[in-house]
């Protein structure tokens, strides 16, 4: 979106129709769970309007939880009509902008592995068995320590980082050390090869100093979703 999306505010509601950009199976291509068969729930909208925001996600369509189900099921088969994927991820926008309570306790109760992608600005009490995969986004005066409530269930960080991008070139402390959390480092595509290639270079130099994953978008080098 590039920053040209609406900022939408937190629903409240009982989750059982929920804002859905896009249902699809793929590849999950970066973070903890790179290289999983997933299926990805992208629901719509964002509280936050990141300038290099490549994701579309204001063009959604409301769906009700059991037809979002049903539909996470029937990807999650292989040809021989065996479930073969068993990672959902939900993501966006903003996941956690939306009631997904129900959501994950379905998913869970049907025996997938559920993993979130938020920004760590809005906290749900969402099953301990959901993994969450917090990727923080500076304001202008910086990054800020992420909510407690949220913080001590988070799973994951991932930090974007750009060579020259204000506050997108250092790994701050966002409250991570404080219960142990996993640092991942991804480079931020720019849609630009030179930039790309120094964010990558940056995004190595990073993980050898701090000793933090590094993170790449597999998903853009396999040319899928």
């Amino acid at each position: 979106m590039f920053g040209n999306n609406p900022k939408r505010a937190a629903v409240i509601g009982s989750g059982d129709i929920l804002d859905v950009q896009q249902i699809f199976k793929t590849i999950q291509g970066e973070g903890p769970f790179a290289g999983r068969p997933s299926v990805f729930i992208r629901l719509g909208g964002c509280n936050l309007a990141c300038s290099f925001c490549d994701t579309e996600f204001e063009s959604f369509e409301t769906l009700e939880l059991q037809t979002i189900l049903d539909e996470v099921y029937k990807l999650s088969l292989n040809t021989k009509n065996l479930r073969s994927v068993n990672l959902i991820v939900i993501t966006g926008g903003e996941p956690l902008r939306q009631p997904i309570e129900q959501l994950c306790t379905s998913l869970i109760n049907q025996g997938f592995t559920v993993q979130i992608e938020t920004n760590g600005t809005i906290y749900r009490d969402l099953p301990s068995d959901v993994h969450i995969v917090c990727s923080p986004k500076p304001g202008v005066q910086g990054y800020k320590v992420v909510r407690e409530d949220l913080l001590k269930k988070i799973s994951a960080f991932k930090f974007l980082v750009a060579k020259n991008l204000k506050f997108y070139n250092s790994i701050s402390e966002v409250g991570q050390t404080k219960y142990n959390i996993p640092v991942y480092i991804q480079p931020i595509d720019q849609n630009n090869e030179i930039l790309n290639q120094e964010n990558i270079e940056f995004a190595i130099e990073q993980s050898l100093q701090t000793g933090s994953y590094l993170s790449t978008q597999i998903h853009k080098y396999l040319n899928i979703e």
